[in-house]
């Protein structure tokens, strides 16, 4: 695993986060933290940012009638928090993501509700195209303080094997 810090100098050190292609095996499960607990703040400001004009994420009178008799939680707000989690663990050295499968909202999930998330390994291999880079697919699932699994999807990106990251190549 590729966590920790490098010495660039005399006693001069620099943060390094993130795995590399040969880091990631097939099977590994990695469990993301810290988690988040959600604020209607949060809920707020993320509906009025990406223009979601529904109701019930954001009025209370609305929500009541609803069969959650409060209001949601905006999921495009939560598939991005679960997936900014997942991201020192799996893609912090990423090139690209290059592709989201199979997202699948489960639970609702409310103002106040704590949020954890966790990715396994599902395949890898070296790029056909580009030297010094592979494929990584994992599947992250989003789960709730109490277990209660919310979320689910599979993700691929494209990462660079050791020796090839712009971290090591630019002297990031």
């Amino acid at each position: 695993m590729s966590y920790g810090s490098k010495e660039i100098g005399p006693n001069r050190f620099r943060e390094s986060i993130g795995r590399f292609y040969e880091d990631f095996e097939v099977g590994h499960i990695f469990e993301h933290r810290p988690g988040r607990t959600i604020t209607e703040t949060d809920n707020i400001w993320f509906t009025n940012l990406t223009m979601n004009t529904h109701p019930i994420h954001f009025d209370v009178a609305y929500a009541k009638k609803s069969e959650f008799k409060k209001p949601l939680v905006n999921s495009a707000l939560t598939l991005s928090m679960v997936a900014g989690m997942s991201v020192s663990d799996t893609s912090q050295k990423a090139i690209a993501n290059l592709g989201w499968n199979n997202i699948k909202l489960v639970a609702p999930v409310f103002v106040g509700d704590t949020l954890y998330a966790e990715s396994e390994v599902l395949s890898k291999r070296e790029s056909n195209s580009r030297k010094g880079q592979g494929i990584i697919s994992i599947k992250t699932i989003g789960k709730k303080d109490d277990g209660k699994v919310f979320m689910t999807y599979e993700r691929t990106f494209l990462i660079p094997k050791k020796g090839f990251s712009i971290d090591e190549l630019a002297n990031y």
